[in-house]
């Protein structure tokens, strides 16, 4: 674990938290603007796993990069930060749906055939299509129009592929091993990831599922944004929840021989500020804790990193980093180097080159 500044960068809101953390990249000025409001761009920078999945080789029939259990803030206000944005619609996740009132059930809506829709009514539509999109081409020359065609394209292979569905089949785990992850949507998320990591895609991102629960005990939206009753939300629900399954999730890996191979980070978009009582939950009697952007942990296992060890500290409160100090940055730029990925370089999806990084530096100490 290790602290992380922002350097001034936070604005206090969720997205622009997100967008941070999940992309390395400080947010432009209409995060300010906006807060809460402010929308995915197509010219936003990339997340990191949109990031890997461009610069990896494809995996050859799933996904090379899966978020679930869910698409983070959808659809009232879905999280900048999480897409291929400049990079293409070709590099964006692949959304996977799960519930707390149905752990063990995930579904892939992208990777679903609907209604009466069997394989050779696909195919038939599939050829329909090409017939439709080569006199398409004759008028229509944009370098996006190719991008939904890369999509269309790999929208068909994944759903005709058998080895697809059986990647998603949390059924076909031994219960021993279920039950070592425990049986809550964050366990089963996470037993998935595994599957997946196992079945070779490189970049899987579990969000937490909020909690309706949660939502009024916590003043929290269902989830760690603890305005309210911190301390009791995190002994008897949050941490309880979280814990099991993350240690499973190493120890699994760990078992498997793919942990060494495996990075495994655990992030938020923001710390919790140091003084308890948050004015919106009733101040100190609430018991809550506010957002705090100058100061948090991250967590790092496996992938070469050096287990056992603290990067970085921080003042006797813990409000602002002392030691070492680093930004969302150079958590990116570790995340590539763990990945292999040394060449930053890019074209977007107009054809332009660009830097994906220009700030920041992989944390050499941790590996």
């Amino acid at each position: 674990m290790r602290s992380l500044g922002d350097f001034g960068r936070g604005t206090g809101d969720h997205h622009h938290g997100y967008y941070y953390n999940l992309t390395g990249h400080a947010g432009d000025p209409s995060f300010r603007q906006l807060l809460n409001a402010r929308t995915p761009y197509p010219t936003d920078w990339p997340s990191m796993a949109s990031t890997v999945a461009y610069k990896r080789p494809p995996h050859p029939f799933l996904p090379s990069v899966i978020s679930l259990p869910q698409k983070e803030g959808a659809p009232e206000y879905t999280r900048p930060g999480q897409f291929g944005a400049r990079l293409g619609l070709e590099f964006d996740p692949v959304f996977v749906d799960g519930s707390r009132e149905k752990p063990m059930t995930f579904t892939a809506p992208a990777l679903q055939l609907h209604g009466d829709i069997g394989l050779g009514r696909l195919q038939l539509r599939r050829e329909l299509l090409s017939s439709l999109d080569g006199t398409t081409r004759l008028v229509e020359h944009s370098l996006s129009a190719g991008s939904y065609s890369k999509q269309q394209e790999k929208a068909f292979s994944l759903l005709t592929a058998p080895q697809t569905k059986a990647a998603f089949d949390l059924s076909a785990e031994p219960e021993s091993i279920r039950n070592q992850y425990g049986n809550t949507i964050t366990a089963t998320s996470l037993l998935m990831a595994r599957r997946l990591v196992e079945a070779g895609v490189p970049f899987v991102t579990v969000f937490w599922k909020g909690s309706d629960l949660l939502s009024k005990l916590c003043k929290s939206g269902g989830g760690w944004d603890t305005h309210g009753n911190n301390f009791g939300c995190l002994r008897d629900h949050l941490l309880p929840e979280f814990d099991r399954p993350f240690a499973a999730l190493l120890a699994d890996l760990h078992d498997r021989g793919l942990l060494d191979t495996t990075l495994v980070l655990v992030s938020s978009e923001m710390g919790r500020k140091p003084k308890i009582g948050d004015p919106r939950s009733g101040g100190v009697s609430g018991a809550g804790r506010d957002h705090w952007t100058a100061c948090q942990s991250v967590l790092l296992a496996g992938g070469g990193i050096q287990g056992g060890q603290a990067y970085g500290t921080t003042d006797k409160v813990a409000e602002y980093p002392a030691d070492n100090p680093v930004g969302a940055e150079d958590i990116a730029h570790t995340v590539y180097r763990a990945m292999g990925i040394d060449d930053l370089n890019a074209i977007d999806a107009e054809g332009r080159p660009f830097r994906l990084m220009e700030e920041g530096q992989p944390i050499a100490a941790l590996f």
